[in-house]
């Protein structure tokens, strides 16, 4: 029998297309005993880990199949009585992912510990779609929050965002967007462009498109919901793949002026 060596490789799974992965990460998941994997990591990801034992411990709004504290406790567990733990986490792991804290308890143990990083949704779903959260003479920073703070509401920094020029990009704030949508109406933004995409980068990928006023009205008609990520800012009228959409917005505003005006005139 081989002597069991504990040890804690944290892979980020990228933002959905189980193909953006790093290489690293891969080869992490190839190396596993045990991986334990998030609802937002692609199920297609685990065939990396043939031989591994496979835990799920994702958590979801409005379910946990596990508690953070246990999460934290299965990891340490698995490590000692099987060897290498690979906690596969959607995204980057340091972005909004709690993995800091699932490490510092690991760390307590004397469990060696390795992180590999992953693409982060927040700029790889609207790269996708041809939005560059920062682009020369538009936005020169990016925000990226979460919409939700850890008792269940709406994040204070949205407050500053909503006062800011940058690009904002909102993760897991659907259940906050009317709330998101009447900060940024109040600082006179109701016109500023908005995407939001769901399940970014998967073929059951979603898109609503309008402005802060609109927004709403495209996600009801759209049936979008969670996971989905918030693009806010004129950068987002800038993409290729979305520029029409805007200009023809912006022909007809301009034709209902006119026609306003004639008939006043």
């Amino acid at each position: 029998m081989r002597s069991i060596e504990p040890k804690l490789t944290l892979v980020g799974a990228g933002p959905g297309d189980p193909d953006l992965i790093t290489v690293k990460g891969a080869k992490a998941l190839a190396k596993a005993d045990v991986v334990m994997y998030d609802a937002l990591a692609n199920d297609d990801l685990l065939a990396y880990a043939k031989n591994a034992k496979k835990i799920f411990v994702g958590k979801r709004k409005g379910y946990k199949r596990y508690s953070q504290e246990r999460i934290n406790e299965l990891i340490v567990e698995n490590a000692f009585n099987y060897g290498h733990v690979v906690r596969l986490k959607g995204g980057d792991p340091f972005v909004f992912g709690r993995g800091s804290e699932e490490i510092e308890y690991a760390d307590n143990f004397g469990i060696p510990i390795e992180v590999v990083s992953g693409i982060s949704s927040s700029v790889a779903v609207p790269a996708k779609r041809g939005i560059a959260v920062t682009q020369r003479n538009i936005a020169r920073s990016f925000w990226v929050l979460t919409g939700t703070d850890s008792e269940g509401k709406l994040a204070k920094d949205i407050h500053l965002a909503a006062r800011s020029s940058a690009t904002i990009v909102v993760l897991m704030g659907m259940s906050k967007l009317s709330k998101i949508v009447s900060l940024f109406q109040q600082e006179g933004k109701g016109d500023v462009p908005v995407a939001i995409i769901q399940n970014g980068t998967l073929p059951s990928e979603k898109l609503g498109i309008g402005v802060i006023n609109t927004i709403e009205e495209e996600v009801a008609l759209k049936q979008l919901s969670s996971p989905a990520i918030i693009i806010i800012g004129d950068v987002v009228k800038k993409s290729h793949q979305l520029r029409s959409f805007y200009e023809e917005v912006c022909t007809t505003e301009n034709s209902k002026l006119i026609i306003q005006n004639l008939k006043q005139s």
